[in-house]
């Protein structure tokens, strides 16, 4: 274990993170717009930096290190969610409600807010809300990828026999990143968000019923998410003397953190709406109550997707912030608020979450915090690495956002956002059905507790459309239930590593099947 973490800043270094970036950058806007989805770009990232460090050149042998590594794939998978989730999904919304006018001033404003969602996970990680030890499975996946590129042996085979299965499985249309997170992730978390992908899945069929236009995904994550809130808020409040020795951030810190980041989010959303002409359309209560509202939500987005994203590996946010549109409707903001709203809580999340899977990528590498020397100066030289790959991917968006529109090429959750937005469906009829599902999502966060969020987990699936991937979670989990059953504790870590390398697999053929595949489709246009 080195004394001093490698730098971000070191010359080959930044050059190799800014090339990647762009890489990934432009991977995550191809993506977005063909599949309607960004993948997790870390796995490729850190392969990409072991095949650089295998070059027979001595200047490229500085990569056989893991924690260059590390910095690497912090930057690729940063430009990755930053540039399709944060920046240019948010920037759509007003070009397809035909205010072009105004993307350049909303880019501006989700871009100041995607890095300070990064920010404020940097400054809350390692805490009792955002442990180390937290699961984030991605960042598992990443690590035990790293560590088996690093080690070779036992380990290298096992992540290569999950990555062919994950290569093979996914080219059947099999959601094999599903599979391998039943391995990693916390099993109470996600048996609930498997009931969920099967519940949604399966209502019509069953019952007769699309659950989704009662609402009862959406009442039930709001239900879930002011729970899951109040529990946030009591671990805040309460103060603990959390040892040094336990967590390198305390609770004064994470107060700290989350008031200063709700102050700056009223602040950008300030700029936002001066920007983008609010002022002009709601009287001076109504446009107050408008910032206290998007902050609200902004801040409240990002925790509800940290919390998915850690214990579960999947973070909601497209469906998260459609909540927050269809409560603004409710309250009755104008058309072009309920835009900028969406815009700048869609923007939130992301790179929450990101950050916290490449810090727990990190948090492994350098000892599990046993170091807390190492441990803080790394997180920090992750935290320049993530912030090289946001700017990044900010200049790439800034670059080439107008080549997609003009293509009519948007992320498809663009057009739900301006089609639920321009329907202006019965406020009355909707916050019935949000507020009778609400209860039942309360009660299951309520019961589960704030380790387990098994409301806020249970809504994650019912939000989303895939039951086959349902399916593969509760497989998954049950055969790693037997595996620990028969071969004890010891069968955990061999799970972590088949489970990385199907990350790894399903990550490698989404990227090449659908980056090469949107590539030939646009020079097809």
């Amino acid at each position: 274990m080195p004394d001093r973490h490698p730098r971000a800043f070191e010359p080959m270094v930044l050059v190799v993170n800014i090339i990647m970036a762009t890489m990934g950058a432009i991977i995550g806007l191809q993506l977005i717009c063909y599949l309607g989805i960004s993948t997790n770009t870390a796995i490729i990232g850190a392969m990409m930096a072991m095949i650089i460090g295998r070059i027979p050149l001595a200047i490229f042998r500085q990569f056989l290190s893991i924690h260059r590594q590390n910095l690497v794939q912090t930057a690729i998978s940063s430009a990755t969610f930053g540039a399709a989730n944060s920046l240019l999904l948010p920037i759509g919304i007003p070009w397809l409600m035909g205010r072009s006018d105004l993307v350049l001033p909303m880019l501006a404003g989700v871009a100041m807010a995607m890095f300070l969602d990064a920010l404020l996970l940097y400054f809350m990680f390692d805490s009792e809300i955002y442990p180390g030890e937290g699961i984030w499975p991605h960042g598992i996946a990443t690590a035990e990828a790293i560590i088996a590129g690093d080690r070779g042996g036992k380990r290298a085979r096992l992540l290569l026999y999950g990555l062919v299965g994950g290569l093979v499985g996914s080219y059947f249309k099999l959601p094999m990143a599903a599979f391998g997170n039943a391995f990693i992730a916390n099993p109470w978390a996600l048996s609930m968000f498997g009931v969920g992908l099967l519940t949604r899945g399966y209502s019509k069929q069953l019952v007769d019923l699309d659950i989704n236009t009662i609402y009862v995904p959406h009442g039930v994550m709001i239900g879930a998410g002011i729970v899951a809130l109040f529990q946030i808020v009591v671990l805040v409040i309460k103060r603990r003397k959390v040892s040094a020795e336990t967590h390198t951030c305390n609770y004064d810190r994470v107060r700290k953190t989350l008031g200063t980041g709700f102050v700056l989010y009223i602040t950008i959303a300030v700029i936002l709406a001066m920007m983008t002409g609010l002022y002009t359309v709601m009287s001076p209560r109504m446009f107050a109550f408008w910032i206290m509202f998007a902050a609200i939500a902004a801040i409240v987005h990002e925790l509800i997707v940290g919390l998915a994203a850690m214990h579960a590996g999947q973070f909601p946010a497209f469906a998260t912030a459609l909540i927050f549109l269809i409560i603004g409707m409710i309250i009755g903001f104008p058309t072009l608020a309920l835009a900028v709203l969406v815009g700048f809580c869609a923007s939130t999340g992301p790179a929450f979450a990101d950050m916290g899977y490449d810090l727990k990528t990190g948090w492994i590498l350098r000892g599990r915090g046993q170091n807390h020397a190492l441990e803080l100066d790394g997180r920090k030289q992750q935290c320049i690495a993530a912030l090289t790959g946001f700017t990044t991917a900010a200049v790439v968006v800034f670059a080439v956002h107008a080549m997609y529109f003009q293509q009519n090429l948007f992320p498809p959750v663009d057009r739900v956002y301006v089609a639920t937005i321009k329907a202006g469906l019965g406020n009355a009829e909707i916050g019935r059905y949000l507020l009778l599902w609400a209860i039942p999502g309360a009660i299951v966060q309520f019961l589960g507790g704030p380790t387990r969020q098994l409301g806020m987990l249970f809504g994650t699936g019912l939000l989303i459309v895939n039951p086959l991937a349902g399916w593969l979670v509760l497989a998954g989990i049950t055969i790693r239930i037997i595996a620990i059953k028969v071969y004890g504790q010891k069968a955990q870590s061999m799970l972590y590593i088949l489970g990385a390398g199907f990350f790894a697999g399903d990550a490698l053929q989404s990227f090449f099947g659908s980056f090469f595949g949107s590539v030939w489709k646009l020079k097809g246009k």
